[in-house]
């Protein structure tokens, strides 16, 4: 295992600050355009991908957010109709956070911003050996 020195904990911290400017940046359109801010666009797609439902535990994990944190978010959505939060039968503890034709509406009419977004702030500084490379860094960060 290499070891931690100045150089990794500058790309490290790099690393946060550049995903968290483009962040901001690729909100920024989004918000304009559709009313609707680049996290609630994700917990959108989210559902969507998965088919419309996820249970609100698993919701956290693929948008990378702590339970407790999203649950504030889900509520506020939930009033805009985007969503919705059922109590299942079968675990009374479990809640399955669910898109609602709102939601997916706005998902719709949003993508297309998103994917501008996301070409203009990332994709296209990256080559093909970027890619690779970086599919590979993430592979590690990930396990």
């Amino acid at each position: 295992m290499p070891r931690l020195d100045a150089e990794r904990i500058e790309l490290w911290r790099r690393l946060g600050v550049a995903v968290d400017a483009a962040r901001r940046r690729m909100d920024e359109p989004i918000v304009e355009d559709h009313g609707v801010s680049l996290s609630w666009f994700e917990v959108l797609a989210a559902l969507r991908a998965a088919g419309g439902s996820l249970r609100a535990g698993e919701l956290a994990a693929r948008v990378g957010e702590q339970p407790s944190t999203l649950s504030h978010r889900l509520v506020r959505m939930v009033d805009d109709g985007l969503i919705e939060r059922v109590q299942l039968d079968s675990d009374r503890r479990t809640i399955e956070v669910r898109l609602t034709s709102e939601g997916r509406a706005v998902w719709h009419d949003a993508n297309v911003a998103y994917r501008r977004a996301v070409q203009a702030e990332f994709a296209r500084h990256l080559t093909e050996t970027d890619v690779a490379a970086l599919a590979r860094i993430l592979g590690k960060l990930e396990s």
